[in-house]
């Protein structure tokens, strides 16, 4: 049986490029060599592609231009793959075929639908959720917007652009504080924790306004409860299923990127510590909030468990949540009876079942005749 070839593309123009790079690291690690020839694709900070870079030698500091060499994926669905680039030429010629692709990008310009709109146009197959759901997913207004409509309880919120903030703080402070102190404050468009401050007064929740605008054009200021996060991880497409719920406990007073990324700086409990009615809440919560955004193979749910009453409240979705082996997403499913590489592998197949449901929709349309006839008249 011939080897399929997956590229792993990762990267990307995002505050979370390191993030990514450790993600993609793993993912390369556990795909089977006998059953994949894997073909590594690095988009670095300013965008540039290049096919054959380790991300561990990117994470060592090494220069990708000197690692890899330049390619693009074309849109064009007849090429089926990455075309080499020699001086800002295209090399039509060397031509490297691409069975399915799984994109390890975190964050703007590649969790966000980009990425996925890309290869939709180059018709090959890739892991995750698509274009409507990755771009939903990324944006925590139209997602909290999202939820609410689908009756998915939740915290309360407000929002603003980085222009109204710009032209008028005093209104948008007014707005915001109506949710009552703390508060969180975070860039719309962005994950990992990053550019998010948790705001005890009027001066703390301006520079926290300021920062997050630093990162996205839309920002998001929810109110703070007391309660326990829980995340639960998704797999499947049309008929998904749930892994068994996970606790963290932040050792930093919020689960921040240290929290997140430094280890020592949170503990994970797997499975949590909860009754059994609890972990079934969650889990029927988390296959709803996957079908909401009509999502696709993979997704991690994020949950508040009230400390005061129990109630569980919807945080938010990751459609490419963390990939390497100690990250959430894996190590849940990983409880719950799925290896690393068996992850993968099911992860894959996934996006070739996607793609050949896909592929049954018609893209053409003859009008009847009688249609054509009086078009012309």
């Amino acid at each position: 049986m011939s080897k399929k070839r997956v590229a792993v593309i990762f990267g990307g123009r995002s505050g979370e490029h390191e993030v990514s790079l450790n993600s993609a690291a793993s993912v390369i690690g556990a795909l089977d060599g006998d059953r994949y020839e894997v073909i590594p694709v690095a988009i670095t900070r300013e965008g540039k592609w290049l096919a054959g870079v380790e991300p561990a030698r990117m994470l060592a500091g090494g220069d990708p231009a000197q690692l890899g060499r330049p390619v693009v994926l074309p849109a064009d669905p007849t090429v089926g793959g990455l075309v080499s680039v020699d001086g800002g030429r295209v090399q039509v010629g060397d031509l490297t075929p691409v069975d399915v692709v799984i994109p390890v990008l975190h964050g703007t310009f590649g969790e966000d639908g980009t990425v996925q709109g890309l290869l939709e146009l180059a018709n090959i197959p890739y892991v995750g959720a698509g274009v409507m759901a990755s771009a939903v997913g990324m944006d925590k207004i139209i997602m909290k917007t999202l939820f609410a409509r689908h009756g998915l309880p939740q915290v309360n919120f407000r929002y603003c652009s980085r222009r109204d903030w710009e032209r008028n703080r005093q209104a948008v402070l007014s707005e915001v504080e109506q949710l009552g102190y703390p508060l969180f404050v975070k860039p719309a468009n962005l994950g990992s924790s990053v550019g998010i401050s948790k705001a005890r007064s009027r001066e703390e929740l301006v520079p926290a306004m300021d920062l997050a605008a630093g990162y996205d054009r839309k920002i998001i200021v929810e109110e703070f409860v007391p309660a326990r996060e829980v995340e639960v991880s998704v797999l499947g497409n049309d008929d998904p299923m749930a892994s068994l719920p996970g606790e963290i406990i932040p050792l930093n007073e919020f689960y921040d990127y240290e929290a997140k990324y430094v280890e020592g700086k949170s503990d994970l409990v797997i499975p949590a510590r909860l009754p059994a009615e609890t972990m079934l809440e969650l889990q029927r919560l988390a296959i709803k909030v996957f079908k909401a955004l009509d999502c696709a193979g993979m997704a991690r749910v994020d949950f508040f468990l009230r400390k005061d009453n129990g109630a569980v409240l919807v945080n938010e979705i990751n459609t490419i949540p963390g990939f390497t082996r100690t990250s959430m997403y894996p190590k849940l499913w990983e409880a719950t009876g799925i290896t690393y590489p068996e992850l993968l592998d099911r992860l894959i197949e996934l996006a070739l079942e996607r793609h050949r449901e896909k592929n049954r929709s018609r893209t053409t349309f003859q009008p009847p005749v009688r249609a054509l006839i009086e078009q012309v008249k």
